[in-house]
């Protein structure tokens, strides 16, 4: 995509508009963890505390600065106000701002932000409610689905085979563990984000996110079990590291890949 002149005579403007447009992305995700597990509108009402209930003024919901400006308080009743909502900004915003530098303004960009903006929400609705939403995987597939004719980063054959490999994978473990423990492993939300994570990546995007995720999921759920003394089954959100290695897999998966096939 050919950048506007204006880009071209103001170097500085696009980042900042990338970056700008990346942290008013982030608080929207945040909007949508909070109220989406709750069945509740991401539109109305407007932005609320969530303790007192006071109206969040538009001077008083810029994203990270506000917070930073507040102390991490509301100004109305003086209660801490959770990191999790800078973090999530600042997370958006900075793989926007990533894109734009990899890719300008192009489609690409729109596709890394808009993929992890559903990962960063699909990670903390897992971790908090232990769900992984509908409303977000299977538009998520399909979009990833319909977006690799025009991308250049994938083909229609790789997402196709990924969304199939992601789905059918995970299908498949969670149907053996049922039939020998009589106990359901994994929940088909997990088998339906593996489907929009292989619509996006691909196939080798898919393997390298089971990798990982399974990986960071041994580590930190044994982590919780020795501090909170919790099975391994309470302390596993599956679809929270899967998310998380789904990210990591956008940004150095290429390189992993790379560097794993140069010892055949």
């Amino acid at each position: 995509m050919d950048q506007p002149l204006i880009l071209a005579e103001a170097p500085w403007l696009g980042p900042a508009l990338a970056l700008g447009f990346g942290l008013a992305f982030g608080s929207f995700t945040n909007v949508v963890i909070c109220r989406l597990p709750l069945h509740k509108s991401v539109v109305f009402p407007p932005s609320a505390c969530p303790h007192c209930g006071g109206l969040i003024r538009p001077y008083d919901n810029v994203p990270v600065l506000s917070y930073i400006f507040l102390l991490g308080r509301c100004r109305q009743c003086k209660t801490g106000i959770s990191p999790r909502y800078p973090f999530v900004e600042a997370v958006v915003g900075a793989a926007s701002l990533y894109a734009y530098l990899r890719h300008g303004l192009s489609l690409e960009l729109f596709c890394e932000v808009g993929f992890v903006v559903a990962m960063v929400a699909l990670v903390f609705i897992d971790y908090d409610h232990r769900i992984l939403p509908n409303v977000i995987t299977l538009p998520g597939t399909a979009v990833g689905l319909l977006l690799a004719w025009p991308r250049e980063a994938i083909t229609v054959k790789e997402a196709l085979l990924g969304a199939a490999l992601g789905a059918g994978l995970l299908f498949l473990v969670s149907e053996v563990y049922f039939r020998l423990r009589n106990i359901e492993g994994l929940g088909m939300g997990d088998i339906k984000m593996m489907g929009m994570v292989g619509a996006f990546l691909g196939w080798k995007g898919v393997l390298l996110t089971l990798f990982m995720g399974s990986f960071l999921g041994s580590i930190i759920g044994l982590g919780l079990m020795v501090a909170r003394g919790k099975d391994l089954k309470s302390a596993l959100p599956f679809g929270t590291f899967l998310g998380m290695a789904a990210v990591a897999t956008l940004y150095v998966g290429p390189y992993l890949v790379e560097w794993y096939s140069g010892f055949f």
